[in-house]
């Protein structure tokens, strides 16, 4: 499955090449510590708050454990449903690490204040 989804990317999102300073490179703005887990999208949120939105799913067809992690500073975060409602869940704050356990398939989104 995770194959399948591979090739889906490269085929509909090619890899680039940038010319630049390594020196000036970039780090990822989310990553993620399995690799069945993948990340959808990242954009920000619909009411126009500023807020980030990540909407990851697991590929693979297995529970799973995954952290995830932000390449800037956040003072929380929380999960929300698919219209980016909060969901009444757990609430990480600056100093925590976002852990999630995803059910096989399931799409998770993630609502992060800076």
């Amino acid at each position: 499955m995770l194959e399948a989804a591979a090739a889906g990317y490269r085929l509909n999102l090619p890899a680039r090449r940038v010319l630049g300073n390594p020196a000036t490179a970039v780090d990822p703005i989310v990553a993620v510590s399995s690799p069945s887990v993948l990340v959808e999208s990242v954009k920000l949120a619909e009411d126009r708050s500023g807020d980030l939105v990540v909407r990851l799913y697991e590929a693979r067809g297995a529970r799973t454990s995954v952290t995830v992690g932000l390449g800037t500073p956040f003072s929380s975060a929380w999960r929300t449903d698919l219209l980016e409602r909060e969901l009444g869940e757990q609430v990480w704050g600056a100093d925590e690490t976002i852990g999630l356990e995803l059910r096989p398939f399931e799409i998770a989104t993630l609502r992060v204040r800076g």
